[in-house]
């Protein structure tokens, strides 16, 4: 499935993505119904936004799954208190708007003016690979699929000079990360949000890491891909080094912003400790003395564990530090399902999630979630 949806962005007039949030498939209790589309893309439903006062709808024909086709509509709510745009009409027993599905990835491309396709991934592999087959990290959905960099001109000098400074072909991962943060700073110069904000910074910091690394890309492979390859294996074997490096690229930025907030709030903590039975937590507070020696308190011991996505992978972490039972793990995954949540909370583990996501969780659990700079106060007060 996961192949038919790139194909299909690929020959498509225009695609968005997004994870499913509780909203979207009803388990919210409000009186909206449909999925919601950010209004950065309203471009993929209408041609001219909807104006305040007015309701407008679009009919439409969506195949999904590359299976089966419903009678939809896209509308503008614009009267009384409503301004956003949805996707309604789903016909009977659509199998998708069910609360399992909440944290799907859900796949909208424009072929004609009235025809759309539509997917939805559920397993965390196949969402992985779509997005990194496009270069994304989970905090750049909710957005049209863009396929080419299009930043303003001062960021675009400040990559050229930074790419023209290169000595290698690609620069390592914390080189990037690191990088685009300077880039970041340099041209909004809002380094206080690291205390103050840092879930927002930390978004903004993965985002203009994801230009980056787009825009080394263009640079590096632009001359090849218009000259044409000398050989089938050839062109194999560049394909394979452009996709493994965006696969590898996204958990390893995570890691690298995480530190640099940590490191901007004086935190002490190492990164891939060992611990019991070889395992390597992403994050343990304040040390790995500290969580070896038997004397010190394990309820000063903190753990936190970083996975962009957490669908499933996140019972990896329960085993990676047996003297920390309550375990923390933060994620870009937008939206899981109540039931997923539940199994959470009965192995100790919570979420902590940039504050702006937290919406997308379904409303009972919500207030158990974590954001960043509430997780970061909280390893602040064990006196470290």
């Amino acid at each position: 499935m996961t192949n038919a949806a790139i194909q299909t962005v690929n020959i498509g007039l225009m695609a968005y993505c997004k994870f499913l949030s509780a909203n979207d498939v009803g388990d919210t209790g409000a009186h909206q119904s449909g999925i919601y589309i950010a209004k950065n893309a309203l471009s993929i439903l209408f041609d001219i936004p909807g104006v305040k006062g007015e309701n407008k709808d679009k009919l439409v024909k969506i195949k999904w799954q590359n299976d089966f086709i419903t009678d939809s509509r896209f509308i503008y709510y614009g009267t009384g208190t409503r301004n956003e745009y949805r996707i309604t009409r789903f016909n009977k027993g659509f199998p998708f708007l069910r609360p399992e599905h909440i944290g799907d990835l859900f796949v909208l491309i424009k072929l004609a003016d009235q025809d759309y396709a539509g997917y939805i991934l559920s397993r965390e592999e196949e969402i992985n690979t779509f997005l990194n087959f496009f270069g994304l990290s989970p905090s750049d959905t909710n957005n049209i699929i863009e396929q080419e960099i299009h930043s303003e001109m001062l960021i675009e000098q400040e990559m050229k000079s930074y790419i023209d400074s290169l000595t290698n072909d690609f620069p390592t991962s914390f080189e990037m990360s690191t990088n685009a943060r300077k880039i970041f700073n340099y041209i909004y110069d809002h380094e206080e949000n690291i205390k103050i904000n840092p879930d927002k910074e930390i978004l903004s910091w993965l985002e203009m890491e994801y230009k980056l690394f787009r825009k080394i890309e263009i640079v590096r492979y632009e001359t090849i891909i218009k000259t044409g390859f000398p050989t089938v294996d050839n062109f194999i074997e560049v394909a394979n080094t452009v996709l493994n490096r965006r696969k590898s690229r996204a958990g390893k930025s995570l890691e690298n912003h995480l530190s640099a907030i940590f490191d901007g709030n004086s935190l002490k903590y190492v990164a891939q400790p060992t611990t019991e039975g070889n395992k390597h937590p992403d994050f343990l507070f304040p040390n790995s003395n500290s969580y070896n020696d038997m004397n010190y308190p394990a309820n000063k011991l903190v753990f936190l564990g970083a996975k962009t996505t957490c669908k499933d992978r996140w019972r990896q972490i329960i085993n990676e530090a047996n003297r920390i039972t309550e375990k923390h793990l933060f994620t870009l995954q937008q939206g899981i399902s109540k039931q997923q949540m539940d199994e959470m909370e009965a192995e100790h583990i919570i979420l902590v999630v940039p504050e702006i996501y937290i919406t997308a969780y379904p409303k009972e659990k919500r207030d158990s979630i974590w954001t960043l700079k509430k997780f970061v106060e909280y390893v602040k007060e064990k006196n470290y």
